[in-house]
Parts: C-alpha cells; sequence; structure tokens
C-alpha cells in the first residue's frame, strides 16, 4: 500500500511539474508576442476616431456619400474579417464601415473594464456622430449582435435597416444574480490572473489555435483558410491582449447588466425592415434562437442559410450576399 501510494505521490509530482513547465512556457511566449501598441500594430487600410471613451478602429469601403452600413463582429473578431463581405456592398455603393469593438481588434480598451451592451451601443453612436453619420443600416454577427440590437434600441430614428447575422449576446429575460451569491468556480477562475491568463494564452490568444478555435464554429474547416487565419491572428501581438480577454470573459460572464435587450418588450418597438440570416446547422447559437427573435420584431424576415454553421460570410459569402442585397434593394 504504501509503495502504491508512493508512487502515486510521485506521478502527481511529475504532473505538476510539467504543467507548471506549460503554464511558464505559455506565459512567456505569449510576454513576447504581445508587444506592439495599437498605433504600431493597426493595418494602413483603417483609422482611429474618438467615440466617448475610447478611440475606435474602424474601415471603410464604398463612396463616401453612400447609404452607411455599419459592420459590427462577434467575440474574438475583428474588421478585417469582413473587408471581403464588405466589398460586394461598396461595389453596389454602399458606404461600409466595419468598427472594432472594445476590447477585439485594434480600438482603444477602456481604462476600466466595460463590455455591456449599452457602454457598446453608446461607443457606436458617439462615432456616428463623430463621422456625421445621422442614418445607417447596422449589420450585425453573432455576440455582436447584443451591441448592435442596443444600438437600433437607443437610437431607432437614425437606423433605416438590420441585418442579423447568427447573432448572440442580448441577454434576453436577464435575471440578475443576487449579490449574496457565493462566488462560483467559474467566477473564482477568472478572478485569477495568475492561473487564467496562462490557460488563456495556451488556448484563446495562442496563434496555434486559431484555426481550431475558428473551425469549431464552421461545418467545412476547409473554409477557415491561411488568410483568414492570418487575418483573425493579427491583433494577437497588442500589448496585454491575453489579461485583457480574461476581463473581458469576466465581465460578459459574471456581470449581470440589464439593458434595452434584455426585456423581449422592447423589440416590438423596432419598427425598421430586418434581416435575420441564420445557418440551418448552426452549434453556436440554435435556430430556435432566430426564429425567437423573429417572433419579437414586427418587420423581420428569416432566412435560413442551408449547409452553414455559424459564421455565414466564411461558410457561403455568396448565398449571404444574394440575400442581403435583395433585403437591401427591396427596403429601400
Amino acid at each position: 500500500m504504501k509503495k502504491w501510494f508512493g508512487s502515486l505521490l510521485k506521478t502527481i509530482a511529475v504532473f505538476l511539474s510539467l504543467l507548471v513547465i506549460v503554464i511558464l512556457f505559455f506565459t512567456v511566449q505569449a510576454n513576447l508576442r504581445e508587444s506592439k501598441t495599437r498605433q504600431e500594430a493597426a493595418p494602413s487600410t483603417g483609422y482611429f476616431v474618438q467615440a466617448g471613451d475610447v478611440e475606435l478602429f474602424i474601415q471603410e469601403m464604398g463612396p463616401a456619400d453612400g447609404q452607411p452600413i455599419l459592420f459590427i463582429h462577434g467575440t474574438a473578431a475583428w474588421s478585417g474579417l469582413w473587408r471581403e463581405t464588405m466589398t460586394p456592398l461598396a461595389e453596389a455603393g454602399y458606404r461600409c464601415i466595419a468598427i472594432d469593438i472594445p476590447p477585439f481588434g485594434f480600438s482603444e480598451r477602456p481604462s476600466t473594464p466595460s463590455y455591456g451592451n449599452a457602454d457598446q451601443a453608446k461607443r457606436i453612436v458617439a462615432m456616428m456622430d463623430e463621422l456625421g453619420i445621422e442614418r445607417a443600416i447596422l449589420l450585425g454577427h453573432s455576440f455582436g449582435g447584443g451591441a448592435t440590437l442596443e444600438t437600433a434600441l437607443m437610437i431607432p430614428d437614425r437606423i433605416d435597416a438590420l441585418i442579423l447575422l447568427d447573432v448572440g449576446g442580448l441577454n434576453l429575460n436577464l435575471q440578475p444574480a443576487s449579490e449574496s451569491s457565493a462566488p462560483s468556480a467559474l467566477e473564482i477562475f477568472l478572478d485569477t490572473r495568475v492561473v487564467r491568463n496562462p490557460i488563456l494564452a495556451a488556448t484563446a490568444t495562442n496563434p496555434l489555435f486559431t484555426k481550431t478555435l475558428i473551425s469549431a464554429m464552421v461545418l467545412d474547416s476547409n473554409d477557415v483558410t491561411a488568410e483568414k487565419t492570418n487575418i483573425l491572428q493579427q491583433p494577437l501581438v497588442l500589448q496585454d491582449a491575453t489579461n485583457t480577454l480574461g476581463d473581458w470573459l469576466k465581465y460578459v460572464l459574471m456581470v449581470q447588466e440589464p439593458s434595452l435587450t434584455t426585456d423581449p418588450a422592447n423589440y416590438q418597438t423596432l419598427q425598421m425592415p430586418t434581416l435575420i440570416v441564420w445557418g440551418d446547422s448552426d452549434t453556436i447559437i440554435p435556430l430556435k434562437e432566430g426564429e425567437y427573435l423573429q417572433s419579437l420584431m414586427p418587420n423581420a424576415e428569416l432566412v435560413v442559410l442551408k449547409g452553414v454553421n455559424h459564421i455565414p460570410h466564411l461558410e457561403d459569402l455568396d448565398a449571404l450576399m444574394k440575400v442581403v442585397l435583395g433585403f437591401l434593394e427591396s427596403s429601400r
């Protein structure tokens, strides 16, 4: 028995030693990689604009006098991933503006974590004001749906139409947790940076895993090309990228923050034409969520794309553009 117990202790010791080595390796790797400022790393295809409490990085395409379409990305994406989607719309005469929503891409991170839908919507509205955009169409994807719909609910008279691609992040029917609740294991983990950050550095912000992570959101991993993978990896060189992602995760998972999007009754007030596009095989946000959202909005149509998981603009851009351009033409 003593021999068995001693062997077990040795095995545990070896495992813990290996774990420490792995943690140190990825921590050092992240520290070496995350060395550039926003200004140094941001691509020359975009520019910074003051938007309330932060500078947003945005990219434009299309005629300056065209009807503006604002592109709002989802988790871990940024404006660069929209450029292929923007091209046909810009060629059709629309002024396409893709926004890096903090803390993603090259936008400034707020001094105190503030990533709720209301905070993000205020930044979008401030950006519109700064650029002199009186009215716009909003196009949001995935987790960016929260900021997209919050903006529409905040300034409905300035939104001409909505295009929602497999959206989430709405916090519908939110029931805030009791302040007296004991911290969960997840909350303790997210609060413990010495553990949290190395794990994130080994996975979420590790360039070696970018393709693997994004491939989980598409049906065919071949849609995640080397070019798309490289685009997603570009912001990973920013200073404090891993720690910032951890702070964002803590905020969005732990902070109970009611806003305009949390009350289903508010969606009845959105009278603008709305196109909801959903992949029939979405494994991240099920199609039933899109059907529920359509039921809340008086002028919404739902289009289901066949053979698409969660990222229609990567998986079937031609089919998506056919639907979007048809919707925009009929909405004029």
